[in-house]
């Protein structure tokens, strides 16, 4: 069974309770990152927004719910800022047991499907981020071949064979308001680099992190 990693009881709920899917989605405006840590700095402030790009805490970050992790930014414009943990798996479970939690078909599911903790705000907002050779109606593309999906259904065409070549299951969300991220870019807590598929879609979150810092390059 799975357990939700989201629970005030230290994950002793069904992913059941996890009903309301696109809570925290609509009305919210997203962001993009930008290509360097300067870079960044500079570009927010000239009104220039880059969508795609890999958001990673420096290692002077001192809020817990971020340290050492590395976000993959879905928008950027004036409103504000949206974003998906990507280095942060919370949870392990069969896959028949997360479609039944949903309300959606279980019949032919096999295997195990990894939760990941995309951000403190609506935890029990589900999102997937996938590669793009299959989108949904309401699948948002961003760039670089990568979509994100807040429509259950995906997952039932996973199932079916008929998914997404790469994917991650994420619950919950990073978002910022006005201004917010770029104070604390400038206040040296993030860097930029650019989205990287096989990163993004690593098996190994443990090494995320550091690929991402390795990538790092600021222009003089």
């Amino acid at each position: 069974m799975i357990r939700n990693p989201f629970s005030n009881e230290a994950g002793s709920q069904r992913y059941g309770r996890l009903t309301d899917w696109r809570s925290g989605l609509l009305g919210v405006c997203l962001f993009c990152a930008l290509t360097t840590a300067l870079h960044s700095v500079q570009a927010a402030e000239q009104g220039v927004y880059i969508a795609g790009q890999l958001l990673v805490a420096t290692a002077e970050m001192r809020d817990p719910r971020f340290a050492e992790t590395v976000i993959y930014m879905v928008k950027h414009s004036a409103e504000g800022a949206f974003g998906l943990v990507i280095n942060r798996p919370v949870a392990k479970g069969p896959l028949e047991d997360l479609l039944k939690g949903l309300g959606l078909d279980s019949s032919g599911a096999t295997g195990e499907i990894v939760i990941h903790y995309g951000g403190p705000v609506s935890p029990s907002a589900g999102f997937v981020l996938h590669s793009d050779d299959v989108m949904l109606k309401d699948s948002a593309k961003v760039t670089g071949g990568i979509a994100m999906t807040s429509d259950p259904k995906l997952l039932e065409a996973i199932v079916r064979g008929q998914g997404p070549q790469q994917s991650l299951f994420i619950f919950g969300y990073a978002g910022w308001a006005p201004g917010q991220l770029e104070a604390e870019m400038k206040a040296g807590s993030w860097f930029v680099v650019s989205g990287d598929k096989g990163l993004i879609f690593g098996a190994d979150a443990s090494k995320k992190w550091q690929a991402a810092t390795d990538k790092r390059k600021i222009r003089l």
